[in-house]
């Protein structure tokens, strides 16, 4: 089978690059070698590639940034992902879209299934849900909805933690916004296992919860660190420019329907992320 990945060069992208090429014949691109805002460049790739599956990766992800440079952000997580969707069903191939937890305002309290209506709060969040309204129109398409994302590759939360544990010095981490961390690795082969699955809207993340301030503390303790020099602050206290939904559980009612396995807990995947990147 033949799979193309674009944005291939992130943290994602660079991961299902390294699982697929084990089973599948897979293209992987990168921002600079195809553009997914260019309408035309995007058909004339995709339909010269013609791949069966387009995992779509690709995406501006800097929540803050998407603030101050909307117009960015539309394009890349709005139209950009349209662009990929038309082209894909251009030529009858399957497009997963990966779209993201900020979707959701942070109200409900419970997790969320795929079901309940979005209402982002940031631009990011809105980029991306118009994205989904996009993709959507196209039958063959598929909706990932993950979270707090980490890998290997890239800059991300653990692996900023464990750099600023290196240097022993007070960090503020917000206490009261909750979701659940999701390996990279674990995302990857979920994706995967939903090649064979329906088309949908699917909400994919490891399994429990916690707040970033928990999430930190847990990676300093099981990176060996002392964790006291992490100091819990409010979200209001901490001042980020973008707002970011206080809950953002993911609920995996979807996944349980097509009888794919839950993700593991999140403490057990970041155990053995943190091995592997010790051994690194």
């Amino acid at each position: 089978m033949k799979v193309l990945i674009t944005g291939a060069e992130g943290q994602l992208g660079k991961e299902m690059m390294r699982k697929l090429r084990l089973l599948h014949s897979v293209v992987g691109l990168g921002k600079n070698q195809l553009d997914v805002t260019n309408f035309l460049k995007v058909d004339d790739c995709i339909s010269k590639l013609r791949p069966e599956i387009i995992v779509h990766a690709a995406a501006f992800t800097g929540v803050d940034q998407c603030e101050t440079d909307r117009i960015t952000a539309f394009k890349v997580n709005s139209i950009g992902a349209e662009n990929v969707a038309y082209a894909a069903n251009k030529i009858g191939s399957r497009m997963f879209y990966i779209s993201s937890d900020y979707v959701f305002d942070g109200r409900n309290g419970i997790p969320y299934v795929e079901e309940d209506q979005p209402n982002p709060q940031s631009i990011y969040g809105m980029s991306k849900w118009l994205g989904e309204e996009l993709v959507s129109k196209y039958k063959e398409t598929t909706i990932i909805r993950t979270s707090w994302l980490y890998g290997h590759e890239g800059k991300n939360f653990v692996k900023t933690m464990l750099e600023l544990a290196k240097r022993n010095r007070e960090i503020k981490v917000v206490n009261d916004q909750i979701g659940s961390p999701t390996y990279v690795n674990d995302l990857t082969e979920s994706i995967m296992t939903l090649f064979h699955k329906k088309n949908g809207i699917y909400h994919v993340s490891n399994s429990g919860s916690c707040s970033w301030y928990e999430f930190a503390k847990e990676i300093f303790v099981k990176a060996g660190y002392n964790a006291d020099c992490i100091k819990p602050v409010t979200t209001q206290e901490y001042g980020a420019l973008a707002p970011r939904p206080l809950y953002s559980v993911l609920a995996h009612d979807a996944l349980d329907k097509e009888n794919v396995k839950p993700l593991r807990n999140w403490e057990e995947a970041l155990a053995q992320f943190i091995e592997k990147e010790v051994v690194q």
